[in-house]
């Protein structure tokens, strides 16, 4: 029973710390510059500064019109994972205090825009979710198969639309840097942090040899050999793949390089190794 109930508390452990570096990202960045990034919590940073409106109470307002939508065009089984978060952010954004803590604007959206990121990459991780608007997309997915990543963007760009006739032309070019800089990042840590280098390497008999033989004396690593053809000259070769980390890497090709300089090498970035050991199958 006690291993059925953790990995559930480990999970909700980690949608309170996503919600909460959320609410910490408006709080300290986005609401004090009164610069709305898209969402329901731009919508709420919107209605705080054009009538001083309560960002905690207006996006909780948000969060359940969307969340009765949602209950009557959505599965249960949705509505249910997006309810958590829905109640929990507003609290959250009640219980953080709002504070200024750059004065510069456009360092405050960059800071902003990078904690938001890691926030909304822990709940997606975990499959979890904020509520608000990520409600239509999927309504409009459900109904019209148009994709919740192209409705969202829309909806977002609307919102930061009306930051020109809130808070002024600056305030919408900053929530569109600032969006662009969550996207990038969101993008970065959801492709895995642990950034690694595959090589694929072709040389002679006698150079593919002497490689292997100095990975497997000197190197902590394995490779993998992969039976090729030449397309040229028809004739059977051997590739082999090695996996190293970034840090390596640079050692790796010079090893190469001087083993056969004439070697045929093949260089890719991955962002995740899964199973076996770093080098794949050996």
């Amino acid at each position: 029973m006690i291993n059925k109930i953790k990995p559930h508390l480990i999970q909700f452990l980690f949608m309170l710390m996503g919600l909460e570096i959320i609410a910490i990202s408006i709080n300290f960045f986005f609401a004090p510059q009164k610069v709305a990034v898209g969402g329901a919590t731009g919508i709420a940073i919107l209605l705080e500064t054009a009538f001083n409106w309560n960002v905690s109470i207006v996006l909780l307002s948000i969060n359940i019109a969307l969340l009765i939508l949602a209950y009557f065009m959505l599965d249960r089984s949705t509505t249910k994972k997006i309810m958590m978060g829905s109640f929990i952010l507003p609290l959250f954004l009640a219980i953080t205090p709002q504070i200024n803590v750059v004065e510069d604007r456009l360092l405050a959206v960059i800071v902003g825009g990078a904690v938001f990121a890691v926030g909304i990459s822990i709940l997606y991780r975990i499959d979890a979710s904020s509520g608000g608007t990520t409600v239509p997309p999927m309504i409009l997915k459900k109904y019209f198969n148009i994709k919740p990543a192209s409705s969202l963007l829309v909806i977002d760009a609307i919102v930061c639309i009306f930051n020109i006739f809130v808070s002024g032309t600056e305030a919408f070019i900053l929530a569109i840097f600032s969006l662009v800089i969550t996207y990038f990042i969101m993008n970065y840590i959801e492709t895995g942090l642990d950034r690694k280098k595959v090589l694929y390497v072709m040389s002679t008999e006698v150079g593919l040899n002497k490689l292997k033989e100095d990975i497997n004396a000197n190197v902590d690593r394995g490779f993998t050999i992969f039976d090729a053809k030449g397309g040229y000259s028809g004739e059977d070769k051997e590739m082999l793949m090695i996996i190293v980390e970034n840090q390596n890497y640079q050692q790796m090709l010079n090893k190469v390089h001087e083993i056969d300089p004439n070697a045929f090498i093949i260089v890719y970035n991955i962002a995740e190794v899964h199973g076996a050991n770093l080098s794949g199958i050996e």
